[in-house]
């Protein structure tokens, strides 16, 4: 199991690059808010050019978002990718395209950029599941400071949820957006799965959806060598008169014989803790915890 590397970490004065991978900006007050907690914080943000486009339901066109994330990589003054926010369109951006050979760059953001930060990570470098710019200002001051913590060098407390049992393990952590992760599954993108620790959260999905992602999950046999499972929020996902999303995720995964912990403070509409995306973590699924191994 080889784990990612974990970025030079950054400090103020640092430069960072906006760009919008995914979906189009919607509405610019949170994004202005979230640019300015970066710049509050002492580092200087420059946004692409595009950062404005929309074309249907994407933030530009696939060479036109492609181009922009790439100029953040080449350019050197970069040290950190910020994504605006995320969507549908990222995983498009990898159908024909090699990230290049560049000083590894922190990458930050959630949701859709989940096809991204797994991308990144099968060539050996660690991004960061947690807030994008829209969403940051919404973020409790414990979550803003852990993302700060992580990507400026310092170790973060552990996350404590609902354990599930299956005693403790150890693994490679990936975290990842359900929906987005399972439509990876048989592509180029999908990781090795081999010891890792999912972490799965999602948004709007009913629960005979979650159902057939996860049957998909079970009859690709991509989880039968993993290590655990990290359940973060699944928000807007109740639908009156089907059986919950409890009930549904106990009966999908309940009996993989795995350490599982649930309702840990990650993911859409609510606080959304930073998750480092191919490091070691230690996952209680007795004690309902998920640490992050900081050496």
């Amino acid at each position: 199991m080889q784990l990612c590397l974990r970025p030079t970490p950054l400090k103020p004065g640092d430069r960072l690059w906006v760009t919008m991978p995914s979906g189009p900006l919607r509405d610019p007050d949170p994004f202005h808010k979230g640019i300015e907690m970066w710049r509050d914080r002492g580092y200087q943000i420059d946004l692409s050019p595009s950062y404005k486009q929309q074309w249907a339901y994407l933030a530009g066109t696939d060479p036109k978002r492609r181009a922009s994330l790439e100029q953040g990589l080449r350019d050197q003054r970069y040290r950190a990718i910020l994504c605006g926010r995320g969507g549908y369109g990222g995983a498009r951006l990898l159908e024909t395209w090699k990230w290049p050979a560049v000083p590894e760059k922190w990458l930050i953001g959630f949701s859709d950029i989940t096809s991204l930060l797994w991308s990144l990570a099968q060539t050996g470098i660690s991004g960061v599941h947690g807030p994008v710019l829209t969403t940051l200002a919404q973020e409790p001051d414990w979550s803003v400071q852990r993302l700060f913590d992580w990507v400026e060098g310092r170790a973060i407390a552990p996350l404590k949820g609902a354990g599930w049992g299956g005693g403790r393990t150890t693994g490679k952590l990936l975290p990842a957006n359900l929906t987005v992760a399972t439509h990876l599954l048989g592509t180029a993108v999908q990781p090795d799965l081999s010891g890792v620790i999912l972490a799965f959260e999602d948004v709007g999905e009913a629960p005979y959806r979650i159902d057939r992602m996860l049957t998909q999950w079970r009859m690709t046999g991509a989880l039968q060598s993993i290590r655990g499972i990290a359940l973060g929020r699944f928000s807007d996902c109740e639908n009156p008169g089907e059986e919950t999303v409890t009930e549904t995720l106990r009966d999908r995964i309940g009996d993989l014989g795995i350490p599982i912990v649930a309702d840990l403070p990650f993911g859409h509409q609510g606080a959304n803790a930073a998750l480092p995306v191919g490091v070691m973590a230690h996952l209680d699924g007795n004690q309902g915890s998920l640490e992050i191994d900081s050496t």
